[in-house]
């Protein structure tokens, strides 16, 4: 039997994400989580979707290049995945999704486009990623809700705020203090981006598990 492990829960629930493909789920990738997985057995798959970013160690590149060293077939995507599959797709990293895109291209390069704060229990996110934010802005522009000016300004006080802060709410709460947006806009404007959210994060997880999924059903 294939033994493919995976590294999710707050871009992608172990609910949904096991509903795709049959792994072995678990809580965001931090240091050492590999080497003690290695330790252990060495499975088949390894998927990287979410990660310790901040307040622990991250996972480090030894711990990865150590699996594929071993043979682990390792993708990354979404998050902490995109991250280190853009630093690490030399060494035969797979990296799949429009954020792996993004940091492999140099479109963006900070942890924090990805970060989140997320409930320690549940694993729910408590924040909107810095990239989401971008691309439901994008959107709204597309779509003509906001101009090009107002996205712009949105985005630069998104990227002001510290990442467990950055919610559509305290974003258009910032803009409107700071002149922006007119305050009688404010809850319809906070509502549009709320139901409007594109969320890449969780788009991009999902091509993880789907990836994995093609790729144990050809060995």
């Amino acid at each position: 039997m294939t033994h493919i492990v995976v590294f999710t829960g707050t871009s992608l629930s172990w609910k949904d994400a096991g509903l795709v493909l049959d792994a072995d789920y678990r809580s965001p990738v931090k240091r050492n989580d590999i080497n003690i997985l290695l330790d252990k057995g060495t499975p088949d798959f390894i998927g990287i979707i979410d990660g310790i970013f901040f307040d622990r160690a991250a996972v480090a590149h030894r711990e990865i290049l150590r699996a594929m060293k071993a043979g682990v077939i390792v993708v990354g995507g979404c998050s902490m995945g995109a991250l280190r599959a853009s630093e690490l797709d030399t060494y035969n990293m797979i990296g799949v999704g429009r954020i792996y895109e993004w940091y492999r291209d140099g479109v963006i390069e900070s942890d924090d486009e990805v970060a989140v704060t997320f409930h320690p229990e549940t694993l729910e996110p408590l924040s909107i990623p810095l990239v989401n934010i971008r691309v439901t802005l994008e959107r709204a522009v597309e779509q003509g809700a906001i101009e090009p000016d107002l996205s712009e300004k949105l985005l630069e006080t998104a990227r002001s705020m510290y990442y467990p802060d950055r919610t559509f709410a305290a974003i258009v709460k910032s803009s409107v203090e700071n002149g922006h947006i007119p305050k009688s806009e404010k809850d319809t404007m906070i509502d549009y981006l709320i139901q409007n959210e594109v969320d890449v994060k969780r788009e991009d997880a999902l091509l993880v598990i789907e990836k994995i999924k093609e790729l144990a059903g050809s060995l």
